[in-house]
This record gives C-alpha cells, structure tokens and sequence, in this order.
C-alpha cells in the first residue's frame, strides 16, 4: 500500500493531522502549477486553495486509484483553463508612472512564460507537466486523459515550436 492511500485512509476518518500532512506534501506542487498558467500570483494561490477545496468537498466519494497527485493536477488544470475565460479588465490606473529596469532572471522568465504563451493550448498543458512539474509521461497521458504517443507527440511538438520561439535548432 502506498502513502497516499494510507494517507487517504486517515483522512476519511477525520485525522486532522493526516489533512495538514497532505496539504504540505501537494501544496507546493500545485501552486506552482497553477504560477505557470496563470500571471497573477495572487490569482494563482487562490486557485490553489479552490484545488484543495474542491479535493477536500468531494473526498468523501473519491476513491484511490492512482497517483493522488494527478487528479490534483486535473481539478488544477481545469480551474486554470476556466480562468482563461473570464474577462479581465486592464488595470492602467495602478500602472507605475516610470518603469523600472528588469532584472535579467526576470527577463528571462518573462521571456519563458511568453514562449509557454506562444504554444497552443494542448501542447501548453503537456509542456508544463513535462519540463516544469517533471511528471513521467504516463502520468501526463492520464491527467490529460490522453493516449501515451499522443503526450510523446505533443510534448516533441511543444519542444520544436519552443526552440523556434527562441530562434535556436530543434534540439
């Protein structure tokens, strides 16, 4: 039996301690997930807690059958893609009057989420799981609920339009 099942076991019985366990270990995970998708860190760290909301509302019918994380990362997921819907005003008002100078890492980090930006929604997905959550592609092909070639595909596909973003040889 693995942790998360132990886990999970406690948790149905009401074990406090086991809930602050879970949150710890998959927190981090999830929060930086959710910084991938979306720009505004505030945003990205309430999303964050409705993963958790929502995983803790519906706990009494979950069962086990895999990875826990994973199911995270798809109640994750599809409260990312239901952000990108909602309309957002552009807040010019609380603009800075003068710009500041970027920093390098930030540069190169704006540079990255423009390139992640750049890719189409599907390969986006795979992309991140892939290079930023460092999931085997097997657990990618089962939050996605995805076929394994297609996840190989897609994440091949994302690596080609990324080094052309970045005019540089397909690697």
């Amino acid at each position: 039996m693995g942790d998360d099942f132990l886990l999970l076991c406690r948790m149905h019985q009401g074990d406090e301690s086991a809930i602050e366990e879970f949150v710890r270990k998959y927190y981090p995970l999830i929060l930086r997930y959710c910084r991938l998708h979306l720009w505004d860190s505030a945003e990205a760290e309430d999303l964050t807690q409705e993963v958790f909301a929502r995983f803790f509302r519906t706990l009494p019918q979950y069962r086990h059958s895999g990875k826990l994380a994973n199911y995270l990362y798809v109640i994750a997921g599809n409260l990312c893609r239901d952000s990108y819907k909602k309309p957002r005003p552009l807040p010019l008002e609380d603009a800075p009057e003068q710009s500041r100078e970027l920093t390098p890492d930030l540069d190169r980090k704006m540079d990255v989420r423009r390139a992640l930006d750049s890719l189409p929604p599907e390969l986006r997905e795979a992309a991140v799981l892939y290079f930023y959550q460092e999931l085997p592609q097997r657990s990618i092909a089962r939050i996605l609920g995805i076929g394994l070639p297609l996840v190989k595909y897609r994440i091949r596909r994302a690596k080609e339009l990324l080094a052309l973003y970045f005019g540089r040889e397909e690697p």
